[in-house]
């Protein structure tokens, strides 16, 4: 039994060793990941001519432009079945007219009632409505039991009860059940066709409403119920007498769950403009695995100018992400070139509508051009550029990354991202961020979530916030450069062995979700 342990240690240790040799190929690729090269991309992505890149806008476009003809330049084959563009529509809607009449007698909107910018093109009538009180369901009371709401009109009460307690609100912004948002979520879980809300702060100054992009509201599975925030004036006409001093009648618990018969008119109207904008995708094929995939994310969206003077030129972020995969790409394509390409496919891809809410990759990841099932892992970089403010004063400020998501959902990747590391750069690794008792919940703010939500494996890497963070002075001449190409060095290191190991990472952990999300 000795001599087989004896022989067997023979046998493996060589192949550790071998596993931890620099590979002098990866080596030399890694080496064109140059300081310069990404202060010469950086100045120009973050530059004054893109103003701020605001999902949408030209400044958006134009870097667009400048990510494809470079991957254009690099020899990267079109990443969207023959196209370097994945495109996805944006909406953006200005209400035309509203109506609210009761028994006959109209309303005048924001005087006495204001239609929410959610709603959708309708005209409604109904001969009742159900009163619902606050209009809260969750652990502690549920204003609904009882109430069948399917189809009809519900009014309930701005505000909550006495003593009552409001829950948190989740990560990515659900809001708890006492929320206006939390109280019209609940209204359509329970069916409602459209629901008034009683507040005290009429009448309200009348301004154009006009909503801002976004990605949703093209197309739904259902439609929310048409709301309304009406005045006090407008719930006597409903419910008579029951509304006098209704505020002060529920918080005293003095009204209870009614139907009120009445004539009730609803309707708005508005006009949806939409727009285009879209990913930017460059493909380097593999070799024996070219059917599997590993994907590199950033997002070159940031926030666009106020005021059309003041430009919020996001160099960190994400200028900073966005250059380091320019620059993975060319290392790559050299590498190819050089005959030394890799086994598996890589995707590089550069998003928009990351700061809107991860729109460009939801819809990647909602409509992948290549399967999510051979995608094995997304490695994505969201501000690199900076030393955050956690590390301004360490000693070893400018060699460390954090690393967020490797332990969440495969065993093989933590070890395989140290290990690169301590044969390559020997960074600082700090997975603060892995904690899910961590409150900023970083995890979950980036592009890497929507691959992680469709169970591929991924990292994030880091560098934390600073005093520049969405602030007009988070410009390029603030960034270093050195340590900018040393993190996108080890992005290069990772996909690389992500790219040539035999086998596809390992999805073995379950994806834990923040409770409300």
């Amino acid at each position: 039994m000795l001599q087989k342990i004896i022989a067997c240690l023979f046998i493996t240790l060589p192949l550790f060793s071998m596993a931890q040799k620099k590979d002098k190929n990866a080596s030399k690729a890694a080496a064109t990941i140059t300081a310069e090269d990404m202060k010469k991309h950086l100045y120009i992505i973050a530059g004054k001519e893109m103003e701020g890149r605001d999902t949408p806008s030209p400044g958006l476009e134009k870097a667009a432009t400048y990510i494809e003809e470079h991957f254009k330049m690099l020899g990267l084959m079109p990443g969207n079945n023959g196209s370097y563009r994945q495109h996805y529509p944006l909406y953006k809607d200005s209400a035309l007219g509203s109506v609210v009449k009761i028994n006959g007698a109209s309303f005048e909107a924001h005087k006495e009632y204001q239609p929410a910018s959610s709603n959708y093109n309708a005209e409604m009538r109904f001969s009742e409505v159900v009163f619902a009180g606050y209009g809260i369901m969750d652990d502690q009371r549920d204003d609904y039991k009882g109430l069948d709401v399917t189809g009809k009109l519900v009014l309930i009460i701005d505000g909550t009860p006495a003593g009552y307690k409001a829950g948190p609100t989740s990560t990515r912004g659900q809001a708890s059940a006492s929320s206006s948002f939390g109280k019209l979520t609940t209204a359509a879980k329970k069916g409602a066709a459209a629901l008034l809300v009683v507040y005290n702060n009429f009448p309200r100054k009348a301004t154009p409403m006009v909503t801002n992009w976004s990605m949703r509201g093209g197309f739904v599975p259902k439609q929310s119920p048409l709301v309304f925030n009406i005045s006090p004036a407008i719930a006597e006409k409903l419910m008579g007498q029951d509304a006098k001093n209704i505020t002060d009648k529920e918080k005293a618990s003095l009204l209870t769950a009614k139907t009120y018969n009445a004539e009730i008119e609803l309707g708005f109207s508005k006009a949806t403009k939409t727009t285009m904008v879209s990913n930017v995708l460059g493909l380097l094929e593999g070799t024996d695995l070219k059917d599997e995939y590993v994907v590199l994310t950033a997002h070159y969206d940031h926030i666009g100018k106020r005021n059309d003077t003041v430009i919020y030129y996001g160099a960190d972020d994400d200028g900073s992400g966005t250059t380091g995969i320019l620059e993975l790409a060319q290392a790559f394509s050299e590498a190819k070139k050089a005959g030394k390409g890799p086994r598996r496919s890589i995707l590089f891809m550069t998003v928009s509508g990351e700061e809107k809410g991860l729109w460009g990759s939801e819809y990647y990841s909602s409509h992948p051009v290549f399967p999510l099932e051979k995608t094995t892992v997304d490695l994505n970089i969201d501000m690199i550029g900076r030393i955050g403010t956690e590390y301004l004063k360490d000693k070893d400020s400018t060699n460390y990354v954090y690393i967020i998501g490797d332990d969440k959902l495969s065993t093989d990747l933590a070890p395989i991202t140290d290990q690169i590391n301590n044969t390559y750069l020997k960074m600082k690794l700090d997975r603060k961020y892995n904690d899910p008792n961590d409150p900023n919940r970083f995890y979950f703010r980036s592009d890497h979530y929507n691959f992680a939500e469709k169970g591929v494996p991924i990292i994030f890497y880091f560098n934390g916030v600073h005093a520049d963070y969405h602030r007009p002075t988070d410009t390029p001449d603030k960034i270093n450069y050195p340590m900018m190409a040393k993190r996108a060095q080890l992005v290069f290191y990772t996909a690389w062995e992500m790219a040539n190991r035999n086998n596809m990472l390992k999805r073995d952990i379950q994806l834990e979700k923040p409770k409300g999300f």
